[in-house]
């Protein structure tokens, strides 16, 4: 009786069906077809004898043969993906993959200064950027590394600073300052209408302001609540309420005199977003480079 052997290919399609659990998402990631990969991964276990996925119309899951597979192939695949990416080492320009989530204001506040540069600098390496700001599970959504704040970073990543730290300042138009007034202490902003922010859970953002040496923050209300800081400003230079902003998105405006920065001695320079990834003994080459960059631009 000959024996049945699978290829590199049909065990990668596995893993990656096995992983999303969804022969979509698996299909996007290796840029075929649902159709054309269901088709592949039928005749797969048609060779094999053994039943791995069980399928339904709303669900794709393992069989307990497939569970038992996934976990004998998984180290093998991780050990041969780990040797075809050392051979970077060996190459001038690195090649490959980085899929980073990060928000989409540390993508705005950095990609002209830490993103694009880093890309033109490493053409080979392809970078892909989610920008979400929901809490996002790095590991199980496929992703090489994170950017967060450090205070809602997991306990077993790594973390690297991601750009320099910064100043959250409050910010308002002339015109609505000489028609409201201008608030003289963080609480004075309970009686002014303020551009809320809300984060994916639907929590609102709460200001954060320094007095007599402790943090204080303001749970502000307002007729505006958005969830993109590009309309946050654009709203506050409407003047249609304060908005609290990092300090390098209202620069622009600050110098324009389009905007007016208000309550400056209760705001300081705080901790920014960190770069994380999971604590591997492995870190692939595109993210080394990627991590090492971060950390010469931090030291210029």
């Amino acid at each position: 009786m000959s024996r049945c052997r699978a290829t590199l290919q049909e065990l990668e399609m596995f893993a990656a069906i096995a992983q999303h659990l969804s022969f979509r998402k698996a299909a996007e990631e290796r840029n075929v077809t649902p159709s054309s990969l269901s088709h592949a991964m039928r005749h797969f276990e048609e060779r094999l004898g053994v039943r791995l996925l069980t399928r339904t119309t709303r669900k794709v899951a393992l069989t307990e043969a497939g569970e038992r597979f996934l976990q004998r192939i998984q180290p093998a695949l991780a050990d041969l993906s780990q040797a075809v990416d050392e051979l970077n080492d060996w190459r001038e320009d690195p090649r490959g993959v980085l899929r980073i989530s990060m928000p989409r204001s540390a993508e705005a506040l950095f990609f002209q200064s830490l993103i694009l540069p880093f890309i033109q600098r490493y053409p080979e390496i392809t970078l892909e950027i989610d920008s979400n700001d929901a809490l996002v599970d790095i590991v199980a959504s496929g992703f090489d590394a994170g950017v967060r704040y450090g205070d809602v970073l997991a306990q077993d990543m790594i973390a690297v600073p991601f750009g320099h730290p910064m100043r959250a300042l409050a910010v308002a138009s002339p015109s609505f300052l000489n028609q409201c007034g201008i608030p003289q202490s963080p609480a004075d902003l309970l009686h002014f209408p303020c551009i809320e922010r809300r984060f994916p859970s639907g929590r609102r953002y709460r200001w954060e302001f320094w007095q007599e040496g402790r943090k204080q923050e303001v749970a502000v209300k307002g007729s505006l609540v958005l969830d993109n800081n590009e309309r946050i400003l654009q709203a506050a230079c409407a003047g249609l309420g304060i908005a609290f902003l990092h300090q390098d998105a209202v620069n622009n405006a600050l110098a324009s005199g389009e905007l007016i920065e208000i309550l400056a001695e209760h705001t300081q320079v705080e901790e920014g977003f960190w770069l994380y990834y999971p604590s591997r003994k492995y870190v692939s080459a595109p993210l080394r480079h990627f991590i090492d960059w971060i950390k010469n631009k931090d030291n210029q």
